[in-house]
């Protein structure tokens, strides 16, 4: 499945912005999803995931309260709301798939198979 991530860009702290990430294929309901970041010099981190069917998600805990993730499968596109930006939000947000049939929620980048190519945030103080 190829993976495509918009919706990036500079707003001030406190502010909100909504990440989209969209999938090529049709069958989209088979990939748990995934949004990580990667700010410079750092390593990429988890963010939040949602389950195939949108049920079951989760989240970091700084970000727990202030971003949410939702998926719509007819459009075969999973969002990121995020919300009272700060500073330390500012990253490289990438959208991430993995065909899973299991209930356990995967926070580790190594086991997500496909992945898009990253939009920038940036939030200024």
């Amino acid at each position: 499945v190829q993976l495509q991530a918009y919706g990036g860009g500079v707003v001030p702290a406190g502010d909100s912005l909504t990440l989209s990430c969209a999938a090529s294929e049709r069958s989209f309901t088979k990939y748990w999803m995934a949004w990580f970041r990667q700010a410079p010099g750092k390593e990429r981190e988890f963010v939040a995931a949602i389950s195939r069917g949108g049920t079951n998600t989760a989240y970091r805990d700084s970000v727990k309260g202030r971003f949410s993730v939702s998926r719509d499968n007819a459009q075969n596109t999973v969002y990121l709301q995020m919300n009272s930006l700060k500073p330390d939000d500012t990253a490289v947000y990438y959208c991430a798939a993995v065909a899973s049939i299991s209930g356990v929620v995967f926070t580790d980048d190594w086991r997500y198979v496909y992945w898009g190519q990253g939009t920038q945030v940036t939030v200024s103080s």
